[in-house]
C-alpha cells in the first residue's frame, strides 16, 4: 500500500473524524493492514473563506506549500485536504507538489451523478465555496443542474458551520432542516454536504437520505487510491 498524506486542522474536529473514518472503513485484521498516513493538523491555517473574499491568500498558499512539500518529503503518494473551500485554490496548490491531490468536490459530484443518478444537486457549504462556484463548476462539467441556498438559508448554513461546529457547540438542527426543506422545494434529488463541519453534523445527527457527504467520498477515494479495500 502507498502512504497517504493529509492536510487537516480545518477544522480539527473534522480532521479527527476523517482519520477515524479512514480507520473504520479500511478492511483490516491487524495493525499492518491499515494505511500508513501522515496527518498535518494545521489549525493555524488562515481562514479559507476570508482569504477568498479579501483576496489576501498569500499566507494561506504559503502554509499549503510548506505542508505539501513536507508530505512529499515523507513519501506520500496521494494527498487529501479535509476542507472543501480550500479546493478553490486547487490548481495553485497542486503546482506546489508532484504528489496528486484528491479533488474532493469533483469526486463528490461524480458520486451524486454516477452513484445516485442525480439530475439537480443542492450545494450546502461556506460562503466561499458557494460564491466561487467550486461545486457548481463541477456540476456544469457533469451536465447536471445545481442549486445554492437563498441568502437567508445560506446564513443558516454559515451559522451552523461557524457559530455551532467550529465553536464547539451542538449543531442547531432547526437551521439545518430549514435549508433542507428549501432544497426539497427546489426539486433537488441530491444535496452535497460541501463543508467538513457539516460532515460532523451528519456524524452526530440523522440527515435526509438525499444528502451526500463530500467527506465520505474523500475517505473512500483516500483508501482506494492508497491500495487498501474500502468496506
Amino acid at each position: 500500500m502507498e502512504k497517504l498524506g493529509v492536510i487537516g486542522g480545518m477544522g480539527p474536529e473534522a480532521s479527527s473524524y476523517f482519520y477515524s473514518e479512514v480507520i473504520r472503513h479500511t478492511k483490516a485484521e491487524r495493525d499492518q493492514d491499515h494505511l500508513d498516513l501522515v496527518l498535518i493538523s494545521q489549525a493555524s491555517m488562515p481562514d479559507r473563506t476570508e482569504a477568498i473574499e479579501t483576496g489576501d491568500d498569500a499566507k494561506l498558499l504559503e502554509s499549503m506549500r510548506v505542508d505539501l512539500q513536507a508530505l512529499e518529503a515523507f513519501g506520500c503518494a496521494h494527498v487529501a485536504i479535509t476542507c472543501n473551500t480550500s479546493h478553490y485554490f486547487y490548481d495553485k496548490i497542486q503546482a506546489f507538489t508532484k504528489v496528486p491531490i484528491i479533488h474532493m468536490p469533483r469526486e463528490a459530484v461524480r458520486e451524486a451523478v454516477e452513484g445516485r443518478g442525480a439530475k439537480c444537486v443542492g450545494i450546502m457549504g461556506t460562503d466561499g465555496t458557494v460564491r466561487t462556484g467550486i461545486y457548481s463548476h463541477e456540476c456544469e462539467a457533469a451536465g447536471v443542474e445545481w442549486v445554492v441556498p437563498s441568502p437567508e438559508r445560506q446564513a443558516d448554513v454559515m451559522s451552523i458551520i461557524y457559530d455551532d461546529v467550529k465553536a464547539g457547540r451542538p449543531a442547531d438542527m432547526h437551521k439545518f432542516d430549514r435549508v433542507m426543506r428549501e432544497f426539497i422545494r427546489l426539486d433537488c434529488d441530491a444535496v452535497i454536504l460541501a463543508c467538513t463541519e457539516l460532515s460532523v453534523v451528519k456524524r452526530d445527527h440523522e440527515v435526509p437520505d438525499l444528502c451526500i457527504d463530500a467527506m465520505d467520498t474523500l475517505i473512500r477515494e483516500s483508501i482506494v487510491r492508497s491500495g487498501a479495500t474500502y468496506v
